[in-house]
């Protein structure tokens, strides 16, 4: 007869860690859905070429304010151009030119922010004015303003909006950049004679991060909007390039009679915006302790 002692025993299954960031991601369901627009209007413009044969560019007259049709799903434009082809188009433009600006910014900010919280004394004095006279004039009308005088074109205005996001980051990256130096690892690195910069590269950057990421991910969308509102003004993407905001500049004026032209590169602006700032809240909420709270 089998008895406990003679019996087989299963040995515990080691329970498989899940990391905190994974485990709050899969609780916040609206993130998911940030995630999942932003991820389908990627794809469709990663496969523009395969799901239009229309140029975005190439006029066509005799095709001219063609309302939403199976040939044209998003009708047409006032030169017969396929609205659709120029949205997915665009969609490169637009996204890929938000997230570039927001990148450059972030990382121009966080080397300036550490360096200034850093060393602190007459560098941080005069590199915060210099920040705070930035930040004295509204975002998007200084944004105006310097697309204006370097010229109309895409690539000044990223360089405007740029300029006008670089002090949000130097703020946060310089106030983390005041706590760590006085933690201990820091101390001790520099009691050791460790080189200031090898401080700055190895540890303050890298412990300064956290912040910049979650300002960042919400900044993406206010970018994209910037993006649009100067391609709306004139002072971005130039026609023909098939960019949102230029697109929904010359639409609205025909809004009354052909509603499609400028309504769907709305459309794909607020939706794609709005998915990225419910990404960057989620974001913020897993990343920041004290949110939730």
């Amino acid at each position: 007869m089998e008895t406990p002692l003679h019996r087989e025993t299963n040995p515990p299954q080691p329970i498989k860690a899940v990391h905190p960031f994974w485990y709050k991601l899969k609780q916040n369901q609206m993130t998911w859905v940030g995630i999942g627009i932003l991820a389908f209007i990627v794809l469709c413009s990663l496969l523009a070429p395969v799901l239009t044969s229309y140029d975005p560019t190439q006029i066509d007259i005799s095709q001219k304010f063609q309302a939403p049709s199976l040939h044209h799903w998003f009708g047409t434009d006032e030169v017969g151009r396929d609205i659709l082809t120029r949205i997915l188009y665009g969609a490169r433009i637009s996204l890929g030119v938000g997230i570039t600006v927001i990148i450059i910014a972030s990382i121009i900010g966080i080397l300036i922010g550490t360096v200034s919280g850093y060393f602190g004394g007459l560098l941080d004095l005069i590199i915060m004015r210099i920040m705070d006279m930035v930040m004295a004039f509204p975002t998007l009308i200084l944004a105006m303003a310097l697309a204006a005088a370097l010229g109309p074109s895409l690539q000044n205005a990223m360089l405007a909006i740029a300029i006008v996001k670089i002090p949000v980051y130097v703020r946060l990256a310089r106030g983390e950049s005041l706590v760590i130096k006085e933690k201990l690892f820091v101390k001790s690195a520099e009691s050791f004679g460790i080189n200031p910069w090898r401080i700055i590269v190895k540890h303050i950057v890298p412990n300064s991060v956290s912040p910049v990421i979650i300002q960042a991910t919400l900044d993406v969308g206010d970018a994209i909007l910037m993006i649009a509102t100067l391609g709306f003004l004139g002072l971005g993407a130039q026609p023909p390039t098939p960019e949102w905001g230029a697109m929904i500049s010359i639409g609205w004026k025909y809004l009354l009679d052909y509603w499609w032209y400028p309504a769907f590169p709305g459309l794909f602006l607020f939706l794609s915006a709005g998915s990225l700032n419910l990404i960057g809240d989620g974001i913020r909420d897993i990343l920041d302790p004290k949110a939730g709270r």
